[in-house]
């Protein structure tokens, strides 16, 4: 296939060097955007006397055609071809002839690729959100469920206090919101359109880049030129948030990985998200978790690349920039098909009540409601502090607990310590009076419950 740009050369590009110049085998994925951009860019050279109405037309018929037959599987893509803008202009002239050759006025591959990159991403960003309220829904239902499952929090991997197995759930539930928040704000800053930018300083034809802004969604035009076919701002931004995602998806792996080992055995996976052993037939593997987990990696990896290839480019356009597709292509793959295991792997697990309670009756995880108490009977919390620090020691010294401990001890250490402090140490009180906002109490839990079902709404 004859170069676009062969007019200049006297020589024929060697086959190695194009293969590694090519980038259709990956940009491939733009078709859409490409073609759809490509429509708005004739409707506004029509619109503005550049090209004849009947040449838009016909231009419009031929890239339509070019659309559906990619889309149905009819019509191949040539991966000789450059890159898609080359495979899309080619087919279109062999299909209609030189008047194809026009579409390209007043425009350059850099500010095509810039427009088809935007389009693309918001397309991912979409599909993203759409999963994370999927998980959302999904915690939110788990949460709802378990709103009563009383199990031990943790601080540096050891007992604290106890909380409800809902509370922790919606802790994740309020991160995913979080990585909506951030893609849409990401989404927004993207939204300006490149058309018209041409190569890096414009053009001399009389265009009109707000009508194929508005044409093709955007909210207005990148105002100058040079940025408009340079930055790529928003593809950090949208990695930075799919990793993000990832941090909170790896987290929530790691602990339903602990929550599923034998050691813990707070939750069942379903075996539709576990996997066996070759050779141990008693295994259940949490594969789906640990290879959610292992993914993150390979984000983080893709926006440091991509922030490494930007980092030293002067303005305006590089082939470096290149690089930006294979990058925001596999994160936001990677972070789809990540999403679209995980919720349903969380709403199919199933929580162990009596594992979670068990585990919560060990550790002194009460001690803070102890020392409140006497802060309620008037000690100041420090005082209170010690005191209760001293009752853990004499009890595990004595192989014994503080619900279990005799009131006749407690009064050795302090005489305010009344039979009154068994209730109000007892793992259901702990976690029910927490109804500070944002505590694991019944009154915050349900505060909780309709901030999320409202942001999902």
């Amino acid at each position: 296939m004859e170069k676009m740009w062969a007019g200049r050369f006297v020589k024929a590009l060697d086959k190695e060097a194009d293969d590694f110049n090519s980038s259709i085998s990956f940009d491939c994925k733009m078709y859409k955007q490409d073609i759809t951009g490509s429509l708005a860019h004739a409707s506004m050279l029509s619109k503005c006397g550049i090209i004849t109405k009947s040449e838009c037309e016909t231009i419009s018929d031929g890239l339509c055609s070019i659309l559906d037959d990619l889309t149905s599987g009819k019509l191949e893509i040539d991966l000789d071809a450059e890159d898609i803008h080359m495979f899309v202009e080619a087919e279109l002239t062999k299909r209609i002839g030189e008047v194809g050759k026009k579409l390209h006025t007043a425009r350059s591959r850099n500010d095509q690729v810039a427009l088809d990159i935007r389009m693309y991403l918001r397309d991912e960003i979409d599909e993203i959100i759409s999963l994370l309220r999927k998980l959302i829904g999904a915690i939110l239902t788990q949460a709802k469920n378990g709103k009563g499952l009383i199990m031990p929090g943790y601080t540096h991997l050891q007992r604290a206090q106890p909380l409800t197995f809902a509370h922790h759930l919606l802790a994740y539930g309020m991160m995913f919101t979080r990585d909506i928040g951030r893609l849409s704000d990401c989404k927004k800053r993207m939204n300006y359109s490149p058309l018209g930018s041409c190569a890096l300083a414009g053009t001399t034809y009389p265009t009109d880049r707000l009508y194929t802004a508005e044409k093709l969604g955007f909210d207005g035009i990148c105002e100058n030129s040079i940025d408009g076919v340079s930055d790529r701002d928003f593809a950090v931004e949208l990695l930075s948030a799919c990793s993000l995602i990832m941090t909170h998806l790896s987290r929530f792996s790691e602990e339903i990985i602990l929550w599923s080992s034998w050691e813990f055995k707070f939750v069942e996976l379903d075996d539709s998200y576990t996997t066996g052993s070759s050779i141990m037939p008693q295994k259940k593997n949490p594969d789906m978790a640990e290879l959610v987990r292992g993914k993150t990696g390979r984000v983080y990896g893709d926006l440091m690349g991509l922030l490494t290839v930007l980092k030293g480019i002067p303005l305006a356009y590089n082939k470096d920039m290149q690089e930006d597709k294979e990058s925001v292509f596999d994160a936001t793959d990677t972070v789809k098909k990540c999403l679209s295991v995980f919720a349903p792997m969380i709403e199919t697990m199933k929580p162990i009540p009596e594992n979670m309670y068990k585990a919560a009756q060990k550790g002194f995880i009460n001690a803070t409601d102890l020392a409140d108490y006497l802060v309620v009977k008037g000690l100041p919390f420090r005082s209170a502090y010690k005191i209760v620090g001293q009752l853990v020691a004499h009890c595990i010294d004595l192989g014994t607990v503080l619900d279990e401990l005799p009131i006749e001890e407690y009064k050795k250490y302090d005489p305010n310590f009344d039979s009154d402090l068994y209730e109000a140490i007892s793992l259901e009180t702990c976690v029910m009076k927490r109804n500070s906002l944002g505590g694991c109490g019944e009154e915050s839990f349900e505060r909780q419950v309709k901030y999320i079902e409202q942001y999902l709404a």
